[in-house]
């Protein structure tokens, strides 16, 4: 085949190939017929053949070009005019697509960016504020330094002025002596003195101080009185220190009332002493069990009425036999309860607690009085506490202490029958005195 063969055939096809893409006339069946028919080319004409194929790919690419924008004149036109859609398939690609064909993507994407531009952070340069602003400070915190420390000096001299005032009655002395003095009544002699700290640690008080002391005879009430007056005459002076004995003072029942008023009197007399001296007064009343009505009303309206300040600041110690009954039966009963191990203040606090409930509603029946004060049970004593009696008094008597001899003495004193490994006398120590004076 020559070279106007070749070209004459390529001359041909791309003719066939243009009329059969204008007409649109389907010429893949021609085209196969052809190259049938046709003999195979040779290598001399391979390079227009390449020509031709570039240029029929060019026509067809400028083609479906000028057929996609023909497509999307109409698609736009029908949107407009109501036409209806075309339904023929479509080839999705990319070539088609910019940025203005989505509008709304991108102005999803664009607010998106700013809300994270308004959501940072922006932190200051570090060279941009080289030394931090001064911060003013109030003046009312100085206000409050000055105050702390008024309050602290004031709290500071308070505690120093009830030491002091404490310190004046010598509370630590008083202890010690009712502690040598005082047989088998250390728990009574425990609950006493924190009565008395707790009142004598301040001058001020809205009530005085009314406690009442109650057991059988020779449990050492007396004696605990006696020590008591001797005490406070040494610290506050004999002035404010009063020891009424009922059977002395006033025995006939006729003179009760004169006896109250002048009972009223003295108290009066003595308590505004004591405030000019700025010191509490001491009032003792033994065998309160004879006291006689009119004295103990008179005594009432002191303690329990709303009295003036100098009235408030005192001390009240009744002494009485008043139930020592039902202590002394109480102790014979339960005796055998109370362990051997227990100390005097653990079985004074059993006692205090079974009996206090008991001594109130005899002694409120008594009188009103009572009602306004702290009562205290002493028990009933023991042989070894009548020994320690004896053992006392004979030294101050100039007698030589011989156990042999005080065992004797004791042996002779009257006992209850033995309860729990325990003999309580009948009497206390109240024939102490009186034995010893017969050696």
């Amino acid at each position: 085949m020559s070279d106007q063969d070749s070209s004459a055939s390529a001359s041909q096809t791309e003719g066939e190939f243009e009329g059969e893409m204008d007409g649109e006339v389907d010429g893949e069946g021609e085209r196969d017929e052809y190259h049938r028919e046709s003999p195979a080319p040779s290598l001399s004409s391979f390079s227009p053949s390449l020509r031709a194929v570039v240029r029929i790919k060019q026509k067809y690419q400028a083609m479906k070009k000028r057929r996609q924008e023909m497509s999307l004149g109409l698609a736009g036109a029908g949107a407009l005019t109501g036409a209806p859609a075309r339904t023929s398939p479509k080839i999705f690609t990319f070539d088609g697509l910019t940025p203005s064909s989505f509008p709304t993507l991108t102005s999803t994407i664009a607010q998106r960016k700013k809300r994270r531009k308004r959501k940072r952070v922006l932190y200051p340069n570090s060279g941009g504020c080289k030394a931090p602003p001064k911060q003013e400070q109030s003046r009312a915190k100085y206000c409050l330094y000055l105050l702390f420390a008024i309050v602290f000096i004031q709290v500071y001299n308070a505690i120093e002025n009830l030491d002091d005032h404490v310190l004046r009655y010598d509370l630590e002395g008083l202890e010690k002596t009712l502690r040598r003095e005082v047989f088998g009544q250390q728990g009574v002699v425990e609950v006493l003195l924190s009565h008395l700290k707790d009142y004598l640690s301040t001058y001020v008080h809205n009530k005085p101080l009314v406690v009442s002391l109650h057991g059988p005879s020779g449990v050492g009430k007396s004696h605990l009185g006696r020590l008591l007056a001797g005490h406070f005459r040494s610290v506050v002076g004999e002035t404010l220190v009063l020891q009424y004995y009922v059977l002395h003072h006033c025995p006939q029942e006729a003179d009760a009332l004169q006896c109250a008023r002048n009972l009223s009197t003295l108290i009066s007399e003595m308590v505004q002493r004591a405030e000019e001296e700025e010191k509490i007064p001491l009032f003792i009343f033994d065998e309160a069990e004879h006291m006689h009505d009119e004295i103990l009303d008179e005594l009432w309206q002191l303690v329990a009425s709303k009295q003036s300040n100098e009235y408030l600041n005192a001390i009240y110690l009744f002494l009485s036999n008043l139930g020592h009954a039902h202590i002394t039966k109480h102790m014979l009963h339960n005796s055998s309860s109370i362990s051997m191990a227990m100390t005097a203040s653990g079985r004074h606090s059993n006692l205090g607690k079974e009996l206090t409930p008991i001594l109130r509603n005899i002694l409120e029946k008594r009188h009103l009085l009572w009602t306004e004060a702290d009562i205290l049970p002493l028990g009933l004593l023991e042989k070894g506490h009548v020994m320690e009696c004896f053992l006392d008094e004979m030294t101050r008597e100039g007698f030589y202490p011989d156990h042999t001899n005080i065992e004797r003495l004791a042996g002779e004193i009257e006992y209850y029958p033995e309860v729990g490994g325990r003999e309580y006398s009948q009497t206390g120590c109240k024939q102490v005195v009186a034995k010893v004076n017969l050696l």
